[in-house]
């Protein structure tokens, strides 16, 4: 059976190319330690795919890469080919940790007042020390025949031609401007990180770990949620409680007014046969409240206009919901309120029939629709809770409800 490990979604945009927007004319500020252009170290990757819808004209081939079959084990990673650069999510938080520019011929950068990168300013060894100044002598990997220059939140490597690996005997050496065949070395890759970890890890090991830099206090992004099964949903940070059966002006105090309000269309979980030829959208009375932002729907009863479900989204690639809500970090204890283990958007299937016991066949498949490239998904009930599967075993959404 062949797996696709790294699903690569494309986002193909017609491209409309004016006079005056050849490829050279994109310049994006460099901001070591921070980002470039409109992308920024810690954004969630829904703020960067905003940032690409704003300007499609600049990024229209865009690539999102992610690992299939264990979807927290790799990084999601939004690649633009035609500028030479990717961004680098940690799968976990879905932010942005790492920005790489792996062709510095396809991107111009400006850095104070001057420009780097792109076809006509080379990013030699001379042109990036004579920019950002002198550092630490680099580092040199042997096996990898590169030489890394390191600045606060900044990294250059350079390659070295083999013939010339000899005159790098210790792993901190100089680079020359030159080599002795009078060629200078070209940087192969930029990397921008968190540098505030600088002091704490070796740089060499930075790369690979770098982390996202840390939110700030009372930021709700990722906010736990905490969950008491037919009881209540309780966020951590913000202190809020909103129990089954509250009111649309409960939630409006506690949690704001929501991004979206719709009516529910009949109830899914009926299964329509192929003889049946009634259509799909007839809406029944109940309504939904929509706070994207928190990755987070409330069902209303359109008859007496009380909570009776929450739905929360756990916003994995590969869902046909990727990127329309934020994560929503819940934590759900089992159902002995003294069990150790509770379920969280990492948890997959076979945990949860462990901790909550089995529950039989799935209820329904969602067929995967002409429209829906991602397949089906599985639905299985418990007593006050639904979960949604993916085919990689783990969760899409959680239904919550009082039985």
């Amino acid at each position: 059976m062949l797996h696709h490990h790294h699903h690569q979604q494309q986002l193909q945009r017609p491209r409309r190319r004016c006079e005056g927007t050849a490829m050279g004319a994109v310049v994006l500020d460099l901001r070591p330690g921070n980002g470039i252009g409109p992308f920024s170290l810690g954004m969630p990757i829904c703020e960067a795919f905003a940032q690409i819808e704003q300007q499609p004209n600049i990024y229209d081939v865009v690539h999102v890469k992610h690992f299939d079959e264990e979807p927290l084990k790799l990084d999601i990673v939004i690649s633009f080919p035609d500028h030479g650069f990717h961004l680098r999510f940690d799968p976990w938080s879905q932010r942005l940790r790492l920005i790489e520019i792996f062709d510095v011929k396809r991107l111009q950068m400006r850095y104070a007042t001057s420009l780097i990168g792109g076809p006509s300013n080379l990013a030699t060894f001379a042109a990036v020390y004579a920019l950002f100044g002198p550092t630490f002598p680099g580092i040199y990997d042997k096996d990898r025949g590169v030489y890394t220059l390191f600045y606060p939140g900044l990294s250059f490597a350079f390659p070295i031609p083999s013939q010339y690996t000899d005159c790098f005997h210790d792993r901190e050496a100089e680079l020359p401007l030159e080599f002795p065949d009078g060629t200078t070395p070209v940087t192969c890759r930029v990397s921008i990180y968190d540098g505030s970890a600088d002091k704490k890890v070796g740089v060499g090991s930075l790369m690979h770990k770098a982390s996202v830099p840390p939110l700030l206090p009372g930021n709700l992004y990722m906010e736990e949620v905490h969950v008491k099964l037919g009881e209540e949903l309780y966020f951590s940070t913000g202190g809020q409680h909103i129990p089954f059966g509250a009111s649309p002006q409960d939630v409006w105090t506690e949690l704001g007014h929501p991004c979206g309000i719709h009516q529910k269309q009949v109830d899914q979980m009926v299964i329509h046969s192929a003889s049946d030829p009634r259509p799909r959208t007839t809406l029944c009375g109940d309504y939904f409240y929509n706070y994207f932002t928190r990755g987070l729907d409330i069902l209303f009863d359109g008859q007496t206009h009380r909570i009776k479900k929450f739905v929360l989204h756990t916003n994995y690639p590969g869902h046909a919901d990727f990127n329309l809500y934020i994560k929503c970090n819940f934590v759900i204890q089992g159902s002995d309120y003294n069990s150790k283990q509770s379920i969280t958007p990492s948890t997959k299937w076979d945990q949860v029939k462990e901790i909550l016991g089995d529950c039989g066949r799935a209820a329904i498949q969602t067929q995967g629709s002409t429209n829906n490239p991602f397949g089906s998904t599985f639905v299985y009930g418990y007593q006050n809770i639904a979960f949604e599967v993916m085919k990689n075993d783990y969760i899409a959404t959680v239904t919550l409800f009082q039985a």
